[in-house]
Protein backbone atom coordinates (compact mmCIF):
# COMPACT_ATOMS: atom_id res chain seq x y z
CA UNK A 1 0.00 0.00 0.00
CA UNK A 2 1.45 3.72 -1.07
CA UNK A 3 -0.01 6.07 1.67
CA UNK A 4 0.21 9.59 0.66
CA UNK A 5 -0.18 12.23 3.04
CA UNK A 6 -1.72 15.81 2.34
CA UNK A 7 -2.31 18.48 4.16
CA UNK A 8 -4.40 21.43 4.03
CA UNK A 9 -1.20 23.60 2.64
CA UNK A 10 -0.81 20.31 0.10
CA UNK A 11 -4.38 20.77 -1.08
CA UNK A 12 -3.63 24.23 -2.30
CA UNK A 13 -0.90 23.00 -4.51
CA UNK A 14 -2.00 20.03 -6.40
CA UNK A 15 -0.88 20.57 -9.70
CA UNK A 16 -2.85 18.54 -12.55
CA UNK A 17 0.03 18.30 -15.89
CA UNK A 18 -1.59 19.01 -19.04
CA UNK A 19 0.42 16.47 -20.61
CA UNK A 20 2.57 13.20 -20.31
CA UNK A 21 5.77 13.42 -19.20
CA UNK A 22 8.35 12.08 -22.32
CA UNK A 23 10.35 9.87 -20.07
CA UNK A 24 7.95 8.43 -17.84
CA UNK A 25 6.12 7.39 -20.92
CA UNK A 26 9.68 5.84 -22.65
CA UNK A 27 9.64 3.75 -19.03
CA UNK A 28 5.89 2.51 -18.55
CA UNK A 29 6.02 1.96 -22.47
CA UNK A 30 8.87 -0.70 -21.76
CA UNK A 31 6.97 -2.38 -19.00
CA UNK A 32 4.08 -2.94 -21.45
CA UNK A 33 6.62 -4.52 -23.86
CA UNK A 34 7.46 -7.18 -20.80
CA UNK A 35 3.87 -7.96 -19.82
CA UNK A 36 1.71 -6.07 -21.53
CA UNK A 37 -1.92 -5.32 -20.22
CA UNK A 38 -4.95 -6.51 -22.84
CA UNK A 39 -5.38 -2.90 -23.79
CA UNK A 40 -1.90 -2.75 -25.36
CA UNK A 41 -1.92 -5.92 -27.01
CA UNK A 42 -2.30 -4.84 -30.50
CA UNK A 43 0.68 -2.10 -29.64
CA UNK A 44 2.65 -5.29 -28.54
CA UNK A 45 2.31 -6.88 -31.56
CA UNK A 46 3.51 -4.08 -33.80
CA UNK A 47 6.33 -2.55 -31.61
CA UNK A 48 7.97 -5.96 -31.13
CA UNK A 49 8.06 -6.31 -34.85
CA UNK A 50 9.42 -2.78 -35.55
CA UNK A 51 11.83 -3.49 -32.79
CA UNK A 52 12.94 -6.54 -34.29
CA UNK A 53 13.16 -5.14 -37.78
CA UNK A 54 15.43 -2.14 -36.52
CA UNK A 55 17.36 -4.83 -34.89
CA UNK A 56 17.77 -3.50 -31.30
CA UNK A 57 16.21 -6.63 -29.64
CA UNK A 58 19.44 -6.78 -27.07
CA UNK A 59 19.17 -2.84 -26.34
CA UNK A 60 16.32 -3.47 -25.39
CA UNK A 61 16.91 -6.15 -23.19
CA UNK A 62 19.41 -4.09 -21.42
CA UNK A 63 16.67 -1.15 -20.75
CA UNK A 64 14.36 -3.74 -19.44
CA UNK A 65 16.65 -4.81 -16.70
CA UNK A 66 17.53 -1.25 -16.23
CA UNK A 67 14.10 -0.79 -15.67
CA UNK A 68 11.95 -3.76 -14.44
CA UNK A 69 8.67 -3.70 -14.40
CA UNK A 70 8.30 -5.94 -11.51
CA UNK A 71 10.41 -3.68 -9.00
CA UNK A 72 12.13 -0.66 -8.55
CA UNK A 73 13.63 0.59 -11.27
CA UNK A 74 16.38 4.01 -10.80
CA UNK A 75 14.61 7.13 -10.02
CA UNK A 76 16.60 9.19 -12.58
CA UNK A 77 15.61 7.61 -15.62
CA UNK A 78 12.21 9.78 -14.76
CA UNK A 79 13.58 13.31 -14.13
CA UNK A 80 11.78 14.82 -11.48
CA UNK A 81 13.15 18.05 -12.55
CA UNK A 82 11.20 17.74 -15.56
CA UNK A 83 8.38 16.21 -14.13
CA UNK A 84 4.77 18.06 -15.72
CA UNK A 85 6.65 20.06 -17.50
CA UNK A 86 6.34 20.33 -21.58
CA UNK A 87 6.26 17.00 -22.78
CA UNK A 88 9.91 17.15 -24.56
CA UNK A 89 11.72 13.73 -24.73
CA UNK A 90 15.17 15.58 -25.75
CA UNK A 91 14.84 17.97 -22.74
CA UNK A 92 13.98 14.91 -20.81
CA UNK A 93 17.16 13.04 -21.91
CA UNK A 94 19.45 15.80 -21.35
CA UNK A 95 18.73 15.70 -17.52
CA UNK A 96 18.71 11.87 -17.67
CA UNK A 97 22.48 12.23 -19.21
CA UNK A 98 23.83 15.23 -16.52
CA UNK A 99 22.16 13.03 -13.65
CA UNK A 100 25.24 13.21 -10.91
CA UNK A 101 27.51 11.13 -10.24
CA UNK A 102 26.10 10.24 -5.97
CA UNK A 103 22.55 9.94 -7.43
CA UNK A 104 23.39 7.48 -10.45
CA UNK A 105 25.78 5.49 -7.57
CA UNK A 106 22.89 5.72 -5.36
CA UNK A 107 20.09 4.52 -7.43
CA UNK A 108 22.32 1.89 -9.49
CA UNK A 109 23.40 0.11 -5.78
CA UNK A 110 19.99 0.27 -4.85
CA UNK A 111 18.61 -1.54 -8.18
CA UNK A 112 21.01 -3.90 -8.16
CA UNK A 113 21.01 -5.13 -4.46
CA UNK A 114 20.15 -9.14 -4.92
CA UNK A 115 20.54 -9.51 -8.39
CA UNK A 116 23.48 -9.66 -11.00
CA UNK A 117 24.59 -6.96 -12.91
CA UNK A 118 24.24 -7.33 -16.68
CA UNK A 119 27.94 -7.30 -18.00
CA UNK A 120 29.26 -4.28 -15.96
CA UNK A 121 26.68 -2.49 -17.53
CA UNK A 122 25.53 -1.03 -14.16
CA UNK A 123 28.54 -0.22 -12.96
CA UNK A 124 29.56 1.65 -15.56
CA UNK A 125 26.08 3.85 -15.66
CA UNK A 126 26.55 3.83 -11.37
CA UNK A 127 30.30 5.12 -12.15
CA UNK A 128 28.79 8.30 -14.57
CA UNK A 129 31.16 6.84 -17.58
CA UNK A 130 30.85 8.87 -20.68
CA UNK A 131 30.49 6.25 -22.71
CA UNK A 132 28.04 4.05 -21.10
CA UNK A 133 25.97 7.16 -20.41
CA UNK A 134 26.27 8.08 -24.52
CA UNK A 135 24.84 4.40 -25.19
CA UNK A 136 22.19 4.58 -22.47
CA UNK A 137 20.87 7.69 -24.35
CA UNK A 138 20.93 6.42 -27.81
CA UNK A 139 19.01 3.39 -26.70
CA UNK A 140 16.70 5.09 -25.29
CA UNK A 141 16.31 7.39 -28.27
CA UNK A 142 15.84 4.71 -30.45
CA UNK A 143 13.15 2.74 -28.37
CA UNK A 144 11.23 6.22 -28.14
CA UNK A 145 11.41 6.73 -31.77
CA UNK A 146 10.19 3.17 -32.09
CA UNK A 147 7.62 2.44 -29.64
CA UNK A 148 6.24 5.77 -28.71
CA UNK A 149 6.55 8.73 -31.18
CA UNK A 150 4.84 7.23 -34.13
CA UNK A 151 1.61 6.30 -31.71
CA UNK A 152 1.76 10.39 -30.19
CA UNK A 153 -1.94 11.33 -32.02
CA UNK A 154 -3.69 7.93 -29.94
CA UNK A 155 -1.76 9.15 -26.57
CA UNK A 156 -2.95 12.61 -26.94
CA UNK A 157 -6.40 12.29 -27.55
CA UNK A 158 -6.44 9.66 -24.64
CA UNK A 159 -4.89 12.11 -22.21
CA UNK A 160 -6.69 15.62 -23.65
CA UNK A 161 -10.15 13.80 -23.15
CA UNK A 162 -9.19 12.69 -19.48
CA UNK A 163 -7.24 15.39 -18.16
CA UNK A 164 -10.62 17.88 -20.09
CA UNK A 165 -12.82 15.83 -17.61
CA UNK A 166 -10.71 15.87 -14.48
CA UNK A 167 -10.25 19.98 -15.20
CA UNK A 168 -13.95 20.20 -15.44
CA UNK A 169 -14.65 18.15 -12.16
CA UNK A 170 -11.63 20.70 -10.52
CA UNK A 171 -14.30 23.40 -11.45
CA UNK A 172 -17.08 21.91 -10.15
CA UNK A 173 -15.91 20.09 -7.17
CA UNK A 174 -12.66 21.62 -6.01
CA UNK A 175 -9.56 19.94 -6.04
CA UNK A 176 -10.31 17.35 -3.85
CA UNK A 177 -11.86 15.82 -6.61
CA UNK A 178 -8.36 15.31 -8.39
CA UNK A 179 -7.23 13.29 -5.53
CA UNK A 180 -10.91 10.95 -5.60
CA UNK A 181 -10.95 10.02 -8.82
CA UNK A 182 -7.64 8.62 -9.81
CA UNK A 183 -8.91 4.86 -10.10
CA UNK A 184 -10.48 1.83 -8.87
CA UNK A 185 -6.95 1.17 -7.30
CA UNK A 186 -6.70 4.30 -5.16
CA UNK A 187 -8.89 5.87 -2.14
CA UNK A 188 -8.83 9.40 -0.56
CA UNK A 189 -9.75 8.94 2.62
CA UNK A 190 -8.84 12.28 3.78
CA UNK A 191 -6.14 13.12 4.58
CA UNK A 192 -4.31 10.32 3.35
CA UNK A 193 -4.52 9.24 -0.53
CA UNK A 194 -4.18 5.66 -0.67
CA UNK A 195 -3.23 3.63 -3.82
CA UNK A 196 -2.51 -0.57 -3.87
CA UNK A 197 0.90 -0.55 -4.56
CA UNK A 198 3.16 -3.77 -4.38
CA UNK A 199 5.40 -2.34 -1.80
CA UNK A 200 4.44 -0.33 1.58
CA UNK A 201 5.43 2.88 1.78
CA UNK A 202 4.49 6.47 3.03
CA UNK A 203 5.03 9.50 1.61
CA UNK A 204 4.60 12.94 3.57
CA UNK A 205 3.97 16.03 1.67
CA UNK A 206 4.29 18.40 4.46
CA UNK A 207 3.44 21.35 2.13
CA UNK A 208 5.48 20.57 -0.84
CA UNK A 209 2.45 20.08 -3.15
CA UNK A 210 1.79 17.17 -5.70
CA UNK A 211 2.05 17.23 -9.47
CA UNK A 212 -0.10 14.72 -11.07
CA UNK A 213 1.10 13.77 -14.25
CA UNK A 214 -1.20 12.11 -16.94
CA UNK A 215 0.08 8.76 -18.72
CA UNK A 216 -0.75 7.09 -21.48
CA UNK A 217 1.10 3.65 -21.02
CA UNK A 218 0.90 3.82 -17.32
CA UNK A 219 -0.67 0.19 -16.00
CA UNK A 220 -2.94 -1.15 -13.04
CA UNK A 221 -2.45 1.66 -10.50
CA UNK A 222 -0.44 5.27 -10.48
CA UNK A 223 2.90 5.54 -9.53
CA UNK A 224 5.28 7.54 -7.79
CA UNK A 225 8.82 7.93 -7.18
CA UNK A 226 10.87 6.28 -5.11
CA UNK A 227 13.22 8.54 -3.18
CA UNK A 228 11.21 10.76 -0.72
CA UNK A 229 13.33 13.97 -0.89
CA UNK A 230 12.77 14.57 -4.45
CA UNK A 231 9.70 16.67 -5.65
CA UNK A 232 6.32 14.35 -4.98
CA UNK A 233 4.81 13.09 -8.33
CA UNK A 234 2.50 11.05 -8.83
CA UNK A 235 1.72 9.72 -12.63
CA UNK A 236 -1.79 7.85 -13.54
CA UNK A 237 -2.99 6.05 -16.03
CA UNK A 238 -5.40 7.99 -18.23
CA UNK A 239 -9.14 6.99 -18.93
CA UNK A 240 -9.11 4.42 -21.63
CA UNK A 241 -11.33 2.09 -23.94
CA UNK A 242 -11.50 -1.42 -23.55
CA UNK A 243 -8.74 -1.95 -26.48
CA UNK A 244 -6.93 0.24 -28.47
CA UNK A 245 -6.05 -0.83 -32.21
CA UNK A 246 -2.64 1.35 -33.14
CA UNK A 247 -3.06 3.17 -36.80
CA UNK A 248 -2.92 0.60 -39.53
CA UNK A 249 0.36 2.78 -40.54
CA UNK A 250 2.08 2.55 -37.65
CA UNK A 251 2.42 -1.34 -38.38
CA UNK A 252 2.17 -2.00 -41.79
CA UNK A 253 5.16 -2.89 -44.15
CA UNK A 254 4.66 0.58 -46.05
CA UNK A 255 4.66 2.62 -42.46
CA UNK A 256 7.99 0.93 -41.67
CA UNK A 257 9.47 1.65 -45.02
CA UNK A 258 8.06 5.20 -44.70
CA UNK A 259 10.06 5.43 -40.88
CA UNK A 260 12.92 3.73 -42.41
CA UNK A 261 13.04 6.43 -45.37
CA UNK A 262 12.45 9.50 -43.24
CA UNK A 263 13.56 8.47 -39.82
CA UNK A 264 10.26 7.79 -37.52
CA UNK A 265 9.86 11.07 -35.78
CA UNK A 266 9.80 12.74 -38.94
CA UNK A 267 7.68 10.27 -40.22
CA UNK A 268 5.14 10.86 -37.86
CA UNK A 269 5.31 14.61 -37.79
CA UNK A 270 4.06 13.88 -41.36
CA UNK A 271 1.19 11.39 -40.08
CA UNK A 272 0.26 13.84 -37.38
CA UNK A 273 0.00 16.79 -40.28
CA UNK A 274 -3.27 15.39 -41.40
CA UNK A 275 -4.79 18.63 -39.57
CA UNK A 276 -2.66 21.44 -39.58
CA UNK A 277 -0.92 21.83 -36.65
CA UNK A 278 1.55 25.09 -35.25
CA UNK A 279 4.76 24.36 -34.30
CA UNK A 280 4.17 24.32 -31.06
CA UNK A 281 1.09 21.91 -31.10
CA UNK A 282 2.88 19.69 -33.27
CA UNK A 283 5.91 19.62 -30.35
CA UNK A 284 3.11 18.86 -27.61
CA UNK A 285 1.57 16.16 -29.75
CA UNK A 286 4.97 14.22 -31.01
CA UNK A 287 6.78 14.89 -27.44
CA UNK A 288 9.46 16.72 -28.94
CA UNK A 289 10.86 20.20 -28.73
CA UNK A 290 9.58 23.16 -30.74
CA UNK A 291 12.77 23.66 -32.30
CA UNK A 292 12.63 19.96 -33.53
CA UNK A 293 9.39 20.25 -34.88
CA UNK A 294 10.42 23.25 -36.86
CA UNK A 295 13.02 21.50 -38.04
CA UNK A 296 11.31 18.39 -39.31
CA UNK A 297 8.69 20.44 -40.57
CA UNK A 298 11.03 23.06 -42.48
CA UNK A 299 13.04 19.54 -44.32
CA UNK A 300 9.33 18.30 -45.16
CA UNK A 301 8.10 21.18 -46.48
CA UNK A 302 11.65 21.51 -48.97
CA UNK A 303 10.53 18.02 -50.29
CA UNK A 304 6.94 19.37 -50.70
CA UNK A 305 5.34 17.27 -48.34
CA UNK A 306 4.28 19.84 -46.25
CA UNK A 307 2.87 23.99 -46.79
CA UNK A 308 3.63 26.23 -43.84
CA UNK A 309 1.25 29.44 -43.38
CA UNK A 310 2.14 31.89 -41.13
CA UNK A 311 -0.83 33.46 -38.87
CA UNK A 312 0.55 36.29 -37.17
CA UNK A 313 3.30 35.60 -34.72
CA UNK A 314 2.48 31.66 -35.46
CA UNK A 315 2.99 29.65 -38.42
CA UNK A 316 0.45 26.82 -39.37
CA UNK A 317 1.70 23.46 -41.10
CA UNK A 318 -0.63 21.32 -43.13
CA UNK A 319 0.11 18.17 -45.42
CA UNK A 320 -0.02 18.50 -49.24
CA UNK A 321 -1.56 16.32 -51.50
CA UNK A 322 1.83 14.66 -51.81
CA UNK A 323 2.32 13.96 -48.68
CA UNK A 324 -1.17 12.52 -48.01
CA UNK A 325 -0.32 10.09 -50.89
CA UNK A 326 3.10 8.91 -49.18
CA UNK A 327 1.69 8.29 -45.53
CA UNK A 328 -1.37 6.15 -47.32
CA UNK A 329 1.13 4.19 -49.85
CA UNK A 330 -0.95 5.59 -52.73
CA UNK A 331 -0.01 7.47 -56.31
CA UNK A 332 3.20 6.01 -56.49
CA UNK A 333 4.62 7.67 -59.75
CA UNK A 334 7.86 6.51 -61.61
CA UNK A 335 9.95 9.27 -62.23
CA UNK A 336 10.88 10.04 -65.68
Amino acid sequence: MLRIHVTGEDLGRIRLARQPDALWETVLSLHQLIRPDPFFAPWYRRTRTALAAAGVGHEVRMLAALAPRTSYFPDFLTPAGGAGAEPDFSAGLDLVLSTGKDRLRTDISRLAAGRPRPSGWFDDIAAGRLPALRRLGTMLRRYHDIAVTPHAAASAASVQSDVGQRVREVLEHGSESVLSGLGPTTRWNPPVLEIDYPVERHVHLDGRGLTIIPSFFCHDHPITLALPELPPVLVYPVARKPLWIPEPEAGSRHGAALDEVLGATRAAVLRCLDIGHSTTALAARLHISPTAASRHATALRAAGLVTTERRGASVRHSRTSLGTDLVHGRGHRRVP
